[in-house]
């Protein structure tokens, strides 16, 4: 029996308006092909950067070790490589590094901790959306800035408290350093203590706390997971600072532990020599990239023992 008009009609409509749902799915699905793959893309390229980074430095510091053995890069106390007769004992760079970056620790962790303890529990709204910005502006400021800081402006004052200070010296470095990452700690410990939940809070102001017992004792226990992802990232900036070193803290490798003494830190060696008219392909040259690959590992080692840290004490709620 054949379909009436009518009836023929309908089901032509509903097959196309059928096939148009499908056109526009698989149109929608081709969409999201097409930006997942821009966004693996873009994901690949920080590994393919990162990689790019690494082997470059492990080239050019085998190209180095061909020439100097690891035993003395890692033992010998003298860094001269621009001299007649060069030693390369990497220990006074590392010194260097190591006492600029704990001096900035010192400094940062505590102020940083407190700042993030109170703008989370004890500011108000108006109080903290007018701190927060201010002390955010000081990571911002540019970091010769802050060297010539440290150099004209802190050490002339510590020198009145320390008659013997000399005008370069790794303690003004250091304290300027960790004024500059303080706002990567502050911002960070926040976040973490932000994150515990108000139940928690609450569980502890019942049993009689007062806040800053609840702050020291419930709260930050309870978020040390992510404050200690703060006190990471801010060693790996102390770390990784140049201008305010080279600037404030000299340049001459000094194998010392004494932060009222002028060294110099890994960075500032890259920096120094890179300014120079050295040779491709010479030992001091090459130097450079022996130096940076130190660098890259006490960076890589503090931050596997920070992850080793979150994920033992990491909570989840």
């Amino acid at each position: 029996m054949a379909k009436s008009p009518g009836k023929a009609e309908s089901t032509t409509i509903r097959d196309l308006s059928m096939q148009s749902s499908i056109a526009g799915v698989t149109l929608k699905r081709l969409r999201e092909r097409i930006i997942e793959f821009f966004l693996f893309l873009a994901a690949l390229s920080s590994i393919a950067i990162t990689l790019g980074i690494v082997g470059i430095l492990v080239i050019e510091s085998q190209r180095f070790f061909e020439h100097v053995s690891v035993f003395d890069f890692l033992t010998d106390t003298e860094w001269t490589v621009l001299f007649a007769n060069p030693r390369y004992g990497i220990m006074p760079l590392v010194t260097g590094t190591l006492v600029t970056s704990v001096t900035a620790l010192l400094v940062a962790l505590p102020l940083g901790t407190i700042i993030a303890i109170y703008l989370s529990e004890y500011a108000n709204n108006r109080v903290r959306e007018i701190l927060k910005p201010i002390l955010e502006l000081l990571s911002s400021v540019p970091t010769v800035v802050f060297g010539y800081f440290a150099l004209l402006f802190l050490t002339p004052i510590l020198q009145k408290f320390l008659p013997g200070l000399p005008g370069f010296n790794m303690l003004s470095a250091g304290i300027v350093i960790g004024i500059m990452i303080i706002p990567y700690v502050s911002s960070l410990s926040e976040d973490a203590l932000k994150a515990v939940p108000v139940q928690i809070r609450e569980g502890s102001y019942a049993m009689g706390a007062t806040p800053l017992q609840t702050a020291l004792r419930v709260l930050v226990p309870s978020a040390f997971s992510g404050i200690a992802s703060a006190y990471v990232l801010g060693f790996s900036r102390a770390v990784g600072e140049t201008m305010i070193v080279a600037i404030a803290a000299g340049q001459q490798p000094n194998l010392t532990l004494n932060p009222m003494e002028p060294a110099a830190t890994i960075t500032t060696y890259i920096v120094q020599v890179s300014l120079g008219d050295l040779p491709h392909g010479s030992i001091a040259y090459q130097s450079i990239f022996a130096a940076g690959l130190t660098l890259m590992l006490m960076t890589l080692v503090f931050n596997i023992a920070g992850y080793l840290l979150r994920k033992k004490f990491r909570e989840i709620y």
